[in-house]
């Protein structure tokens, strides 16, 4: 059993049900998903950079990537309909904790001039949404073999109805809020 889900289970339960005096074990929220993406708009110019990002989604999230292609022309971009645009990984279970509880304790500190993360980032909804400006904060990425430096988004959806359960809840994980 990953670390984060054992202490999701021996510790953030009860006091989350002690915090807003949950009826029921069931009303606690928990994570759903973790959305990993990573959008390349130079593709049109270098087309093996493609595959050097795939890997390198694959290396982090230790699950293959998905394509994704453009729904729309947009012509100011010199987009077309169809063209590869970037790359995307769902994780849920076991795999979504691993990866969440990495975030917390390895990628995040290594982040340059980091002050917290923005309370603000959560939808209304009890989902939270990050972004990093390059992969190089993941410690599996090997500095050497980065073609180019690439950002990506990452999106923690949560059970929570409402911002302030999601933020508390990942609070109890660890996540590293502004005050």
């Amino acid at each position: 059993m990953p670390r984060l889900k054992d202490t999701y289970k021996a510790e953030i339960i009860p006091a989350m049900m002690q915090k807003f005096s949950y009826k029921n074990i069931m009303q606690v929220p928990k994570l759903e998903k973790v959305v990993i993406n990573m959008g390349m708009g130079d593709i049109k110019d270098n087309p093996k950079g493609l595959d050097s990002a795939l890997e390198e989604l694959s290396i982090i999230s230790g699950q293959k990537p998905v394509v994704t292609v453009a729904r729309h022309s947009v012509a100011n971009f010199k987009v077309r309909e169809g063209m590869k645009i970037g790359a995307k990984v769902t994780l849920r279970g076991d795999r979504m904790y691993e990866f969440v509880d990495k975030l917390i304790s390895i990628a995040i500190p290594r982040v340059r001039d980091f002050r917290g993360l923005s309370p603000k980032s959560f939808d209304g909804r009890g989902n939270f949404a990050m972004g990093f400006k390059e992969q190089l904060v993941f410690p599996e990425i090997d500095y050497d073999k980065v073609e180019k430096v690439r950002g990506m988004d990452i999106i923690i959806v949560t059970t929570a109805n409402t911002d302030e359960e999601a933020r508390e809840l990942l609070s109890f994980m660890g996540m590293p809020f502004k005050k």
